[in-house]
């Protein structure tokens, strides 16, 4: 085995949350190429059926399942539709989140509580399904979870957000330790990427130019920046790597923008 082959995902299956387009869609793609099925699970079935057939056009199998993943039941239908189709299940990314910026004081109760739910009970709760199966099926396998450096940079207005993605690290790092060493658990810390999220700064010359300015690798990441740290942490290639938080950011070690939020 040449070490271009630690890798490879061949034959294996990724269950992608998110995947209808962004960050989700790329690690999807990658894992294709990379020789893994994927099952692609996010809410509007349009985006999943764009990418489920670039998947195939990488010559691999794709299985589209329109999910909520804030809904439990939903969840155990996408556990039970992918190992339905493909029999087994060896790499899970929880990529589906995110939560929109809003002063600490105009967060209500239900927003904060939904913020938690999304990014970071949900992947709890698709953790919890997936770990027996992929042992039963599989013999173990590898788990990402796709979090934020608002989980450990102060950023206003992210009170909500930052508070889920501090919690997905934590709970990245303690499930690691109960699954060692049939199940490896990572996530990368990301920071800005060039999606849909970020339009609003690379559409505006004078953001884009202070975004810009205050990352030291001087522009916004590629959802293949974050697709390329996904395939090593899922792949054999980190088959001793466990319980740790990447951080994929451009090197920014504070906000390269900040979102302005009321005096008191």
């Amino acid at each position: 085995m040449t070490i271009l082959d630690r890798f490879k995902l061949t034959d294996r299956v990724a269950l992608v949350t998110g995947a209808g387009k962004g960050i989700g869609r790329g690690i999807a793609l990658a894992f294709a190429e990379a020789g893994a099925d994927i099952v692609c699970a996010a809410r509007t079935a349009s985006d999943l059926e764009e990418t489920a057939e670039a998947v195939r056009e990488r010559g691999r199998r794709a299985l589209c399942v329109p999910t909520d993943v804030t809904r439990t039941d939903q969840l155990e239908r996408l556990v039970d539709s992918a190992l339905e189709t493909f029999g087994r299940i060896d790499v899970l990314v929880n990529n589906a989140g995110g939560t929109g910026p809003r002063p600490a004081l105009e967060t209500s109760e239900g927003f904060f509580e939904r913020a938690l739910r999304m990014n970071v009970t949900q992947a709890f709760l698709l953790t919890r399904l997936v770990v027996p199966r992929m042992i039963e099926t599989a013999g173990g396998g590898s788990i990402v979870n796709i979090s934020s450096r608002s989980s450990d940079m102060v950023q206003t207005a992210f009170v909500a957000y930052g508070a889920g993605k501090a919690a997905l690290n934590m709970m990245t790092r303690n499930m690691a330790a109960e699954f060692a060493p049939k199940v490896r658990i990572n996530a990368i810390s990301v920071g800005g990427i060039a999606t849909e999220a970020l339009d609003v700064v690379l559409t505006d010359d004078d953001l884009r130019r202070q975004f810009d300015a205050h990352t030291p690798m001087k522009r916004p990441g590629e959802v293949e920046d974050i697709a390329a740290c996904a395939l090593y942490l899922a792949s054999p290639a980190a088959g001793w790597v466990t319980g740790k938080i990447f951080q994929v950011d451009g090197g920014v070690e504070c906000p390269a923008i900040s979102v302005p939020t009321p005096p008191l």
